[in-house]
C-alpha cells in the first residue's frame, strides 16, 4: 500500500504541472521596453561681468596750488565692479596686470620731472587671497606693467569681483610733465596655471 501511494503521488505531480506550463507558453505581452543611453558634457568656463566703469577718469592729477604744486595730487581710490563673474569648475584664480599711467609727451623727462604715475590695483571678492599689484614705472614711463595672482578658489563660484585703484605716486615725487596720461588694467579669470 505504501509503495502504491508513493507512485500515485509521482504520477499526479506531472498532471498538475503540465496545465500551468501550457498556459504560460500561450500567454503574450502587449508591451516591451528598451533603454537608450544619453550622454553630454559641459566645458570648463570662466566669465567676467561687464565692468561697471569701462573708463576711470582721474581728472587733473597734479596739484595746482600749495606746497606740492606740480606734483601728484591726493587722488581718491576708485573701484570698478565686474558683476556676476563665474567659473563653473574648481581651482580658478584671478590675475591682474596693471599698467602705470604714462604721459604722451615724447622723450626723456628733464631732471626733476616725470611722466609716469604708479598705483596699486587690488582685485577682491574671488578667493581668500586678493590679487594685489603695484606698478613700478620709471620716471620716463619705462617698465610700466606689473602682474600678480590672487588666491585659488577651491570651488565653482559666482560672485562680483571688485577692482580698486588707489595709492597714486610719482617716481621720486617729481614734478609731472604736462600731457595726457593713460594706463590699462587687465583682469583675467581662469584656471590655475602650472607655473604658479
Amino acid at each position: 500500500m505504501k509503495t502504491f501511494k508513493y507512485f500515485g503521488a509521482l504520477a499526479a505531480f506531472p498532471l498538475l504541472v503540465a496545465p500551468v506550463a501550457s498556459m504560460a507558453a500561450e500567454a503574450t505581452s502587449d508591451s516591451d521596453s528598451a533603454q537608450v543611453a544619453v550622454n553630454g558634457s559641459v566645458a570648463r568656463l570662466c566669465i567676467l561681468g561687464e565692468p561697471s566703469q569701462p573708463v576711470v577718469d582721474l581728472g587733473q592729477m597734479a596739484q595746482t596750488s600749495g606746497a606740492n604744486v606740480g606734483r601728484v595730487a591726493a587722488i581718491s581710490a576708485r573701484t570698478v565692479t565686474l558683476p556676476n563673474s563665474f567659473c563653473n569648475f574648481a581651482g580658478s584664480v584671478v590675475s591682474v596686470t596693471a599698467g602705470a599711467l604714462v604721459g604722451d609727451s615724447g622723450g626723456t623727462p628733464p631732471a626733476g620731472f616725470a611722466k609716469a604715475v604708479n598705483y596699486t590695483a587690488t582685485a577682491s571678492g574671488w578667493a581668500s587671497g586678493d590679487a594685489v599689484v603695484t606698478t613700478a614705472a620709471a620716471s620716463d614711463g619705462s617698465d610700466p606693467e606689473s602682474t600678480t595672482f590672487g588666491g585659488t578658489q577651491p570651488d565653482p563660484k559666482l560672485a562680483d569681483i571688485d577692482v580698486q585703484l588707489a595709492g597714486y605716486t610719482v617716481p621720486g615725487n617729481a614734478l609731472l610733465l604736462a600731457g595726457n596720461y593713460t594706463g590699462l588694467v587687465t583682469v583675467t579669470l581662469g584656471p590655475v596655471s602650472i607655473s604658479e
